[in-house]
């Protein structure tokens, strides 16, 4: 767990909005390189490595380092930044905080998303009232600026990327709270099963498949290995009323805005469970859909199942526990035979 949580803090310190995911996928290569695992980079942009099995079978597991982001728009005459949204979050869930505008030159501006009304004692109940969506939200640059002219002058463009500040935390009480623990949490993981697999080598070989573009829908429709007999995507499982998932563990997504997921591969990982004494929560979520998904979508000749970490506040501030991550991990293990 202790690696797992270095490897974790680290990559969620590390910005990957989708479509922007060069430094996070580097992170993740540079640690298998220290585990002496190689890598292949499909064209584009996933990485995927391989365990072999001392047994029959492939079970390839999924997930993605992409994040939610933002890009720039345009430049308003206020010198401020108009955001184009990358992936499915509500406008509220970003208001206040800092980020990084990303520059063609590789420098970096901070900012903070606000509101064209942010103060209560300009506006009033004008603020309270103001409906939270794209045209009203700007990002106030941490720079000189009172103009379109000026901030262009600082290398700022439409298309440049943005990245919202993770602050990632680790609790005394063994909590971890961030931005993107979906899906960052899953890629932790993924790497200190990877390490425990060298140790303990699987039955059945295994191939970890990381994406780039999950978030805006088509991650995982090209470059899952070919001959992949099941596949498992890892992401998180979410928190809130009317569902069963916990942070405490992990959970078996039955099917999701996608549809059903294979029903035989998803008592195949409730057996693994019980036969590792892990406490598997059973869950559907209405507004979801997974790597597998993509997957499926792009014509995969293969079972789908969607297993992961509890995460409560998903696609806002998030935050899941160690246990969770534990949980999925022991899973994960427990189904190759490990």
């Amino acid at each position: 767990m202790d690696y797992t949580l270095d490897v974790l803090l680290r990559l969620l310190a590390t910005p990957s909005p989708t479509g922007f995911t060069g430094a996070a996928v580097a992170l993740v290569e540079a640690e298998l390189h220290k585990l002496g695992v190689q890598a292949r980079h499909t064209r584009k942009g996933a990485l995927t490595w391989e365990i072999a099995g001392t047994g029959a079978g492939h079970v390839t597991y999924s997930g993605h380092v992409d994040t939610l982001g933002a890009m720039v728009k345009a430049v308003k005459p206020n010198g401020r930044l108009l955001l184009w949204p990358l992936g499915g979050y509500d406008w509220a869930t970003v208001e206040g905080e800092d980020v990084l505008v990303h520059l063609q030159s590789g420098e970096m501006l901070s900012g903070t998303v606000v509101n064209v009304r942010q103060s209560t004692h300009v506006h009033g109940a004008a603020l309270r009232d103001l409906r939270r969506e794209a045209a009203v939200m700007e990002v106030r640059l941490d720079a000189v600026t009172g103009s379109a002219t000026e901030t262009r002058a600082l290398g700022v463009g439409t298309g440049d990327f943005v990245s919202f500040d993770a602050r990632p935390r680790l609790t005394p009480a063994g909590y971890v709270k961030a931005r993107h623990l979906d899906n960052k949490a899953a890629v932790a993981v993924f790497l200190a099963v990877t390490r425990e697999l060298l140790h303990s080598p699987p039955v059945k070989t295994v191939a970890f498949h990381v994406t780039t573009y999950e978030e805006v829908g088509h991650g995982a429709a090209t470059g899952i290995p070919p001959h992949t007999d099941e596949l498992i995507a890892v992401d998180m499982a979410a928190v809130g009323d009317g569902q069963t998932s916990s942070e405490h563990h992990v959970t078996l997504c039955v099917a999701d805005g996608g549809g059903p997921y294979d029903h035989a591969l998803g008592n195949r990982l409730r057996a693994a469970a019980a036969r590792a004494g892990v406490e598997l929560r059973i869950d559907i979520y209405p507004f979801y859909a997974s790597d597998g998904t993509a997957a499926w979508r792009a014509g995969g000749d293969y079972p789908v199942a969607l297993i992961g970490p509890g995460v409560d506040a998903s696609h806002a501030y998030e935050r899941t526990h160690t246990d969770a991550l534990q949980a999925t991990a022991a899973l994960m293990l427990a189904y190759v035979g490990a």
